[in-house]
C-alpha cells in the first residue's frame, strides 16, 4: 500500500482540491482515490487533516432531476414534522428532543397559548 503525499497547510500544489473545493467548481471526485492530504498543525492535539483529490480526474456533478427534488422536499418535510402532534414546526426539529418543544415540555406552555406562540410576539 502506497503512502499519501502530505503537504503542510496552504502548501499543496495546483491541481489538487478538497471535496468542498471540487463542489464549488461544480465537480465531484468521481470514484477516484484520495491523492494527497493537507495537515494543519495544532498545539495540544493532532493535526487537522484534509484529503485532496486531483482536479483533472474529477467529473461534473450529476444534475438534480425532478424526482430527486421531490424526494429532497419530502425528506425535509419529514424532519420538520413533530411525531407526537403531527404538526409542521416550520423548522427542523432538534434530534436531541425528537419532538417539537411544545410536546417535549408541555408544562412550560402557558394556558391558552398556541403551539408556536412566543411571549415576545404581538397578539
Amino acid at each position: 500500500m502506497a503512502t499519501l503525499p502530505v503537504y503542510r497547510w496552504r502548501m499543496a500544489p495546483d491541481g489538487y482540491a478538497t471535496y468542498r473545493q471540487l463542489r464549488a467548481l461544480g465537480l465531484r471526485p468521481g470514484g477516484q482515490e484520495v491523492a494527497a492530504q493537507v495537515e494543519r498543525p495544532r498545539r495540544r492535539r493532532g493535526p487537522l487533516v484534509a484529503y485532496l483529490y486531483r482536479v483533472d480526474l474529477a467529473k461534473p456533478v450529476r444534475p438534480m432531476t425532478p424526482a430527486r427534488w421531490a424526494a429532497l422536499a419530502k425528506a425535509n418535510a419529514a424532519r420538520r414534522t413533530c411525531p407526537e402532534c403531527r404538526r409542521d414546526a416550520g423548522y427542523v426539529i432538534p434530534p436531541s428532543l425528537g419532538m417539537c418543544p411544545a410536546c417535549a415540555f408541555p408544562d412550560n406552555t402557558p394556558e391558552g397559548a398556541s403551539w408556536n406562540s412566543s411571549p415576545y410576539t404581538a397578539r
